[in-house]
């Protein structure tokens, strides 16, 4: 027996998905212009967004077990994406920080991205992109309180 949804959930998880999808696919042929793998870009992204961190610390937050985040961090630090720093309260403390060139970098793929996003923006109506922005930032809060994002 075919389990019945609201009004358009089987129509939005479609959409998402392949939307997600497009999105996903012309950022990784954006990232190999830049030289960068999917797993580096996101690892600035978190330090962009959250700051200085512990390896642990990035590697929970991107369901990286532990030798698999340090193998990254291991190939960002040789490509000068990040360093390490030591903790000033607690020298044990292994901390990563986001270099300049990293911080560079992710700030020109991001613009790449945007221009992307924008040659197709431009073919969509104002208002329906007012609508669009709301309706996400909708849906966003909610997932959010549910998961904890």
């Amino acid at each position: 027996m075919e389990k019945k949804y609201c009004e358009h959930v089987e129509e939005i998880e479609h959409l998402i998905r392949k939307v997600s999808f497009v999105i996903k696919c012309r950022g990784r042929d954006i990232l190999e212009d830049f030289d960068i793998t999917p797993p580096q870009f996101n690892a600035l992204l978190l330090l962009r967004e959250y700051g200085e961190m512990t390896i642990g610390d990035l590697g929970s937050r991107m369901y990286l077990a532990s030798s698999t985040a340090t193998d990254l961090i291991d190939r960002m630090e040789r490509n000068q994406l990040v360093e390490r720093t030591r903790d000033g309260k607690d020298r044990r403390v292994v901390r990563l920080k986001m270099t300049e060139k990293g911080d560079q970098m992710i700030m020109e793929v991001l613009e790449s991205r945007k221009r992307y996003l924008e040659k197709i923006l431009v073919k969509v109506e104002n208002e329906d992109k007012k609508q669009l922005v709301n309706s996400l930032n909708k849906i966003y809060d909610l997932m959010k309180e549910e998961y904890k994002a």
